[in-house]
């Protein structure tokens, strides 16, 4: 399935790499959608793009910079409805209804959008506007054809069906953002209890080293029962270690902190603020974890915008209060074979009482990584039992 992704309206530090990265990794086409751009903020981002790879490019706004900056394809819409004068490269539109596709057509589009055909990911109240019965007669009319892709609530495991009514791809916005190139993760610790005193903090910044010698290079902060003050005291503390290290750092529940502690991102509970308004808050720089314990909340994880999901827990353990079901391997076996089946390949970490013997049959069911705290940080020498874990997540 040809896929094509749409910037989001707003700038981000590294978006350049972000969309040069895309391309190369198999997007037919990127648009640049920014409304309410300025030229000059503009042609700096394109001018960051390689000029190989513009012709791959399509403006959905400043359709003056076509020319500049050899992009090759424009896209009209309700802002920018008509065609520069001399523009010879492709040319894409926004259809919200099939008489419009028809139009477009005629009028010689390339391609066109039609949206939305799942509820929005990335717009808050914008709803399907089509059934399945008048999608699969369009098709049958001719209407919907290789040149029309579908638009609205995209994610993959949307694209079967988006196949069966015959359009030619997919176009996203919402799901192509996430900083999936960040997600780097074999193992994952996870601090374990910290009363949030000097002496505490300063004992947990010594594990927390102790681990990231050993050869992590992700460590979430987990302070349940801390205080603000504590928090941010252990995260500057935990941050610049991290940072030396070039290792993720993640902060859980508390998504108001992330920016204060330095965390690359946060990770949610079931309890905590939902993922979709994380994302809100945090922009699409920021990578947002998710607690799952069901194939179903694997699928609404993906949906609301998180980048991994903690699968778990494997067995019992006494780390964490209101243990949910144990899985064990068969669960998550199923589980992840269930959401991979259905499309939804978001990353799935396992977590809960996992100990090296562990990492091959979970592995073997599908998990991209595990997370781990007391196994690691009760350890004699937490380098050695990190390192050990390390070898083993070498074979995920």
């Amino acid at each position: 399935m040809k896929r094509i992704a749409i910037t989001l309206p707003e700038f981000f530090d590294g978006e350049a790499d972000r969309i040069t990265a895309m391309l190369n990794s198999g997007a037919a086409r990127v648009h640049i959608r920014k409304p309410g751009s300025t030229a000059d903020e503009m042609r700096r981002l394109l001018a960051r793009i390689p000029p190989r790879l513009r012709e791959r490019l399509s403006l959905h706004d400043r359709h003056e910079l076509a020319a500049e900056f050899g992009i090759g394809g424009i896209h009209l819409n309700r802002r920018n409805s008509s065609m520069p004068a001399g523009f010879r490269g492709i040319v894409s539109r926004s259809c919200h209804s099939f008489a419009e596709i028809v139009k477009a057509k005629a009028e010689g589009c390339d391609y066109t959008f039609l949206s939305p055909i799942f509820d929005s990911i990335s717009k808050p109240g914008y709803n399907s506007a089509f059934t399945p019965d008048n999608l699969t007669e369009a098709a049958r009319q001719g209407i919907i054809d290789s040149s029309v892709y579908a638009l609205g609530g995209i994610t993959p495991a949307k694209f079967a069906e988006i196949d069966a009514y015959g359009f030619g791809g997919a176009a996203i916005l919402g799901a192509a953002w996430q900083p999936v190139d960040r997600l780097h993760f074999r193992l994952q610790f996870i601090t374990p209890d910290c009363d949030g005193t000097p002496e505490g903090i300063k004992r947990l910044a010594e594990t927390v080293a102790a681990v990231l010698d050993g050869g992590c290079r992700w460590v979430q902060l987990r302070m349940k029962d801390a205080d603000t003050r504590q928090i941010l005291d252990a995260a500057h503390a935990i941050a610049p270690l991290c940072r030396r290290a070039d290792a993720t750092f993640i902060l859980d529940d508390k998504v108001e902190l992330v920016e204060a502690c330095g965390a690359d991102g946060v990770h949610l509970g079931k309890n905590d603020m939902p993922v979709d308004r994380a994302r809100k808050l945090l922009g699409p720089g920021y990578i947002i974890g998710a607690t799952a314990n069901t194939a179903a909340d694997i699928e609404a994880a993906a949906m609301a915008g998180a980048d991994y999901t903690g699968l778990g827990p494997l067995r019992f353990t006494t780390t964490k209060k209101k243990l949910s079901p144990v899985l064990g391997y068969e669960g998550y076996t199923d589980i992840i074979g269930r959401c991979r089946a259905e499309g939804i390949d978001l990353p799935v970490v396992a977590i809960g009482g996992i100990v090296p013997d562990d990492i091959a049959p979970l592995a073997a069911a599908g998990a991209d990584g595990i997370a781990v705290s007391g196994a690691i940080a009760t350890a004699p020498d937490p380098t050695e039992a990190t390192k050990t874990f390390i070898t083993k997540t070498n074979h995920i």
